[in-house]
């Protein structure tokens, strides 16, 4: 395949529209009007555009990849629960022809819909049995990234919304922004994904888009603005009005699969006049081209209005809001050509990597597929035919039969099979490019790893993974599902690097750790309903650590002799802490002069001190943020041996670790709350009986924002004790911060436990 060497023209979609408007050629379509009657969709600049792409292709020789960048769509439909996003999805694969009937998600004919779970309540925002779905629509290929919807603060949920150009978010036009939707948006806002907003179930009881909008403004803080007004509400729901192409739309058929168009109704003419005239002031705002244009009084046409949208959408500072209702067929494929219109293509968002070579600094991605090779792992999926791996291309092309490098790992891999994921079903290709979603067969690799073709060494993420900070102790009900059981912590551990497995060496039992009470529990249900196991869960604990306070010397002589080789190693030092926070928790420096000890016993000493500090004489946990010297010792000719110097550093770090003062360090959370002002004081007044230290405190709206530092030792049970305290409004956040000493008599009570505990062993 030539490719032509890059084009200096810029490559956004609207300054193609602008520049083939003004040169129309010979066999420029029908004005917008005559194409819509004709039941013909496409958006009169987009026809513009594609043509123009084509001949300006010729022309300027572009690179071969530019036209198919600019058809493509990667988004994520995100939304509170039960705001009929499943729903709509289900529309936007039948509309498409993904899907050749519609089924509703409560379904009587017990079907169910294509995008549901195989269990409801299954912890992800769109439920798709795949992580990306691909439709086409007018020439536009469209993938649907599966986006988690609740924020469980792990690793999961950054990933997905890396992998997405643009989103919907749906909004119900009964229950109006809810604290999931405010949720979703946050994270939106975090990752600066551009969206598009939908107003959707206009067909029930109560409905009222225009409170809705309000509560966007107030609420989400979102410059923006209706670009669709309905006509008639609730039952009387019939149709809509384009307020930027001036049009009315209809929709019939059994499955409003048949759009009418019309003029505006005369008795709604005012109103849509208003309501025009305010979204262009809204986009005017934000856009320069467009506010000269309406401070100069000159006309602005829907072309004009269409190009500024995008803009503004693009550079996140506007959101256009769609109207419809999914359940009743309406509204859908105007949402579809507002994708097309006015959310970015892979070439229109900036994407970074970090460079590993040069300490994880930062480096922009230009997207385009004649650079090096760059590809995120962002979803691991077990399939019949072993691990499928979801991958997003950022850069550079991925053919089948290529080497390709695992960045996280360093192993060199061949891409036996390339498929294009259609919900549930594949379809092989030989190659993909920048901005595709791709899976792979047969690469073994964990979910967030990088892949390169060898020339850079970049990572998509980064690749610091906090570390646990609770865990707990499972074990299957049943013994004949020990096997299953395993492997589905396997395969968990592989997905998150935030879940850790290990054994506990004194009780035998399964340990697992996680970010959090929420991130464990939903992989006991995961356990529970992919794997069909029972498991029992012990008691929670939390990852405390050791630290020493001041120093402390030590000198010690380990000599035993029992028949044969005796065993002699003397060592003399001292410990000392670090200060905490520290990049490195254990340091050993040898300070001996001369031969005292030869040289080939440093190593068995370090390593002695080392296996002594993973456990603490305190409460028997690790010992971190500790320095041990070693500054003098004494050794024997026939007697010393590794072992000897090794247990002689053992029984020296005990000897000398509680003349250093040592304290217990417990996990703090960066705990942020959002409750309505009235519950301000009881909220407040419950964190400071957790021994919680508030740092902050906003106002947003109708809402306080508190910002507290908690041990999680304190947040057990907290997210139920903040429900009956908010009537169920209040909702949090909670992520490590640090780990910090505790006070005097939590120690002492700590201490207490813990030697209680080992006596009834």
């Amino acid at each position: 395949m030539a490719r032509f060497p890059r084009s200096p023209a810029p490559r956004l979609l609207y300054t193609l529209f602008s520049s083939s408007r003004t040169t129309p050629t010979k066999s420029s379509p029908q004005s917008p009007s005559a194409a819509l009657l004709q039941g013909n969709f496409h958006l009169q600049s987009r026809q513009f555009s594609a043509g123009g792409n084509l001949a300006r292709a010729k022309d300027d020789k572009e690179p071969w990849w530019k036209e198919s960048m600019e058809r493509l769509r990667n988004i994520g439909i995100s939304a509170h629960i039960d705001s009929g996003k499943t729903t709509l999805t289900e529309r936007i694969l039948f509309y498409t022809g993904r899907i050749h009937e519609i089924h509703e998600v409560r379904g009587r004919d017990g079907v169910g819909a294509k995008m549901d779970s195989m269990d409801l309540e299954r912890e992800k925002g769109i439920t798709i049995q795949s992580a990306a779905t691909s439709c086409a629509w007018k020439d536009y290929q469209i993938n649907i990234i599966d986006t988690p919807g609740h924020v469980d603060f792990t690793v999961e949920v950054e990933r997905a919304l890396r992998v997405l150009d643009g989103a919907i978010l749906v909004l119900c036009s009964v229950g109006g922004v809810q604290s999931q939707s405010i949720t979703v948006d946050r994270q939106m806002r975090r990752y600066e994904v551009p969206r598009l907003a939908f107003i959707n179930k206009l067909d029930r009881m109560g409905a009222d888009p225009w409170k809705v909008l309000d509560q966007a403004r107030s609420k989400l803080r979102h410059h923006c603005a209706a670009v669709q007004v309905p006509m008639g509400l609730e039952d009387q729901f019939q149709g809509l009005v384009d307020l930027v192409q001036l049009t009315a739309y209809y929709f019939h058929g059994s499955n409003g699969e048949k759009i009418v168009t019309g003029e505006v109704p005369a008795d709604m003419e005012t109103f849509v006049a208003e309501k025009r005239r305010e979204l262009i002031e809204l986009v005017s705002e934000v856009d320069d081209k467009l506010g000269d244009m309406f401070l100069s009084d000159e006309p602005i046409s829907s072309g004009d209005l269409e190009e500024a949208i995008r803009r503004a959408t693009v550079a996140r500072k506007f959101i256009p809001v769609f109207m419809g209702s999914a359940f009743k067929n309406k509204g859908v494929q105007p949402l579809l050509d507002g994708v097309l219109s006015y959310l970015p293509c892979p070439t229109e968002v900036s994407n970074y990597a970090l460079d590993q070579k040069n300490n994880e600094e930062k480096v922009i991605l230009s997207g385009n597929p004649d650079g090096p090779l760059v590809a995120l792992a962002f979803k691991l999926e077990e399939g019949r035919f072993g691990q499928l791996t979801y991958l997003r291309i950022y850069e550079g092309v991925i053919r089948k039969g290529d080497f390709i490098i695992n960045v996280n790992t360093g192993k060199k891999i061949k891409v036996p099979r390339l498929v294009r994921m259609h919900s549930n079903e594949m379809e092989d290709i030989q190659e993909a490019h920048a901005g595709q979603i791709v899976a792979v067969f047969g690469v073994d690799c964990a979910s967030g790893d990088t892949f390169t073709d060898g020339s850079v060494k970049y990572t998509m993420t980064s690749m610091h993974v906090p570390e646990p900070v609770m865990s707990l102790a499972v074990q299957p009900v049943s013994k004949d599902s020990g096997g299953q059981f395993s492997k589905a912590l396997n395969r968990f551990q592989k997905e998150d690097p935030t879940f850790r497995v290990g054994l506990d060496a004194e009780s035998g039992q399964t340990i697992i750790s996680g970010m959090g009470e929420l991130h464990l529990d939903i992989y006991v249900e995961r356990i529970r309903r992919e794997y069909k196991v029972d498991a029992t869960v012990g008691k929670p604990r939390v990852n405390f650590r050791e630290a020493v306070t001041k120093r402390a010397e030590f000198d010690y002589l380990h000599k035993k002799q029992s028949g044969g080789q005796g065993q002699y190693g003397r060592v003399i030092g001292y410990i000392e802490p670090l200060p905490l926070g520290s990049p490195a928790k254990f340091e050993f420096e040898n300070l001996l002069v001369g031969q005292a000890i030869p040289s080939n016993f440093i190593p068995a000493i370090e390593k002695g001190f080392k296996e002594a500090a993973n456990s603490g004489s305190l409460i028997g946990h690790p010992v971190e943020y500790l320095r041990v010297v070693l500054t003098d010792g004494a050794s024997h000719a026939v007697d010393s041996s590794e072992l000897a110097f090794k247990m002689a550093a053992i029984y020296a770090f005990r000897q000398c670790y509680a003349a250093a003062k040592p304290v217990i360090l417990e996990p703090v959370m960066l705990v942020e709350l959002k409750v309505p002002t009235e519950f301000q004081g009881s909220v407040a007044g419950d964190i400071n009986k957790r021994k919680g230290m508030i740092v902050g405190n906003d106002q947003e709206g109708d809402d306080s924002v508190i910002t507290a530092h908690v041990p999680l030792n304190n947040m057990f049970g907290y997210s139920t004790a903040l429900r009956s305290m908010t009537q169920g409004k209040g909702e949090f956040t909670m992520e490590y911060r640090e780990h910090a000493p505790v006070s005097q008599d939590v120690q002492l009570q700590l201490v207490k436990t813990h030697s209680a505990g080992k006596g009834a062993e």
